[in-house]
């Protein structure tokens, strides 16, 4: 079976690299970590790539806003070669750091391929400063949209992942939430342990995110940005509450939970879409 080939940027106060390469190495991809420089340079090429992955960190510290540094550098150097990726059929994730990335890039919301040309791309969205005034470091309810193309959360219901950040707050005016919701581009939404919506209620909505939204993809489901980290899950002991979901199995005379975690499903959703 051919591989996948699947390029971490890493370099400039990118902190997530290894476990993101890692995660999606369990998740039956080759992994390469690639420092932003090689890629602008030319020394690696995207066309060696099917998945390019946006991860976590503070890309330049953050100090003109999270990704904004990141989302320029690469748009005024390679924007056309970004394009032309996601026009092949290709895809593209960012995950928190990277979510800021991909928003300040233009790629996401994505409403239509045409508008992803970076002489086309306009800013509709934003993730800003979250509402309670500091960063948040925890593990999240989501729910998943079943009717949502993204290529990411196929076959995924509700789920459990980690955040840490602290702009994470997704932010847009009603008629671009509207179209959104439309297209069923609202791929992950924070919720409540029951599975019920936060409807904003903190800390299930770690953020102030309007409607609850943790992760878009754009119109073709190939492009997907969220705050949570999949893969910071990537094996079940990774959950906080695993000692005691352990002890309940053990006593109930129920085998323990094995295969992929709900984080590496995500990526392996990636990885088995070129399959």
């Amino acid at each position: 079976m051919k591989a996948v080939n699947v390029l971490v940027l890493t370099g400039y106060g990118l902190n997530c690299d290894n476990e993101t390469a890692y995660a999606f190495e369990l998740a039956g991809a080759v992994a390469q970590r690639v420092h932003i420089n090689a890629l602008i340079a030319g020394a690696v090429s995207l066309s060696e790539f099917q998945i390019l992955v946006f991860g976590g960190g503070f890309s330049w510290g953050d100090d003109h806003g999270a990704g904004v540094i990141q989302a320029v550098r690469m748009k005024t150097s390679i924007g056309r070669d970004l394009f032309d990726f996601v026009e092949k059929g290709n895809l593209v994730m960012g995950i928190c750091n990277g979510f800021q990335t991909l928003v300040n890039l233009g790629l996401l919301p994505g409403f239509d391929l045409a508008a992803q040309k970076p002489e086309n791309a306009l800013r509709s969205v934003a993730v800003t400063f979250n509402d309670c005034g500091n960063f948040r470091d925890q593990w999240v309810n989501m729910r998943v949209n079943p009717a949502s193309s993204c290529v990411y959360t196929q076959g995924l219901t509700d789920l459990e992942l980690p955040v840490r950040h602290g702009e994470g707050k997704f932010y847009t005016d009603p008629e671009t939430l509207k179209r959104l919701k439309d297209n069923q581009q609202v791929a992950l939404q924070y919720a409540l342990p029951d599975g019920h919506p936060a409807d904003q209620a903190f800390p299930y909505n770690p953020n102030g995110s309007i409607s609850d939204i943790a992760g878009i993809c754009d119109s073709t489901g190939r492009i997907f940005g969220l705050m949570p980290h999949p893969e910071a899950y990537n094996h079940w002991t990774n959950h906080p509450d695993w000692p005691l979901m352990k002890e309940k199995l053990k006593r109930r005379g129920e085998p323990l939970p094995s295969g992929l975690t709900p984080g590496l499903q995500m990526l392996a959703n990636g990885v088995n879409y070129f399959r």
